[in-house]
């Protein structure tokens, strides 16, 4: 499984300060949920730019009940995502599904989704949030984006 994100920072340095720190820091909302970062595999900034922050089969805690089984790519900004990243982002999960046997595609905005599936893995009932990120636009641009290359993933169920 991929997920898509967006940062809900405006800059590379933003999200970069972020998500490098490897102890949680300022986040009383998830901190119950343990120590660890909020983390993710990839980041695209605005340019399109891809940086690898860690090896895709290390957990990254990026998406509440699924980070055992997602790869996760954050895309500096919110809102209004860019071409650029659209582009960065289908070449990614192109290449990641030729990799790896990887049938879903969703945006963290679809991840529950999955509650109740073998895939979810849930420690902390209660802790949950709803997450909006990156959009239905931007999915399905992405989506209509990987058909054209002839790839078809898995929507949430």
């Amino acid at each position: 499984m991929v997920v898509i994100h967006w940062t809900a920072t405006s800059t590379l340095a933003s999200a970069l300060a972020t998500l490098r720190p490897e102890v949680l820091s300022g986040r009383a909302d998830i901190r119950s949920g343990g120590r660890l970062n909020v983390g993710a595999h990839f980041l695209v900034d605005r340019d399109g730019t891809v940086y690898r922050l860690q090896n895709e089969t290390t957990l990254a805690r990026h998406v509440i009940g699924l980070n055992r089984s997602a790869i996760g790519i954050e895309n500096v900004g919110s809102g209004s995502l860019t071409a650029e990243q659209l582009r960065a982002d289908t070449a990614l999960v192109a290449d990641l599904k030729a990799r790896y046997p990887i049938e879903y595609l969703i945006g963290h905005f679809e991840s529950q989704r999955f509650m109740g599936s073998p895939l979810w893995e849930e420690r902390q009932p209660g802790y949950l949030t709803h997450k909006s990120d990156p959009g239905e636009a931007f999915m399905k641009a992405l989506r209509r984006a990987l058909a054209a290359w002839g790839l078809r993933l898995k929507s949430a169920p």
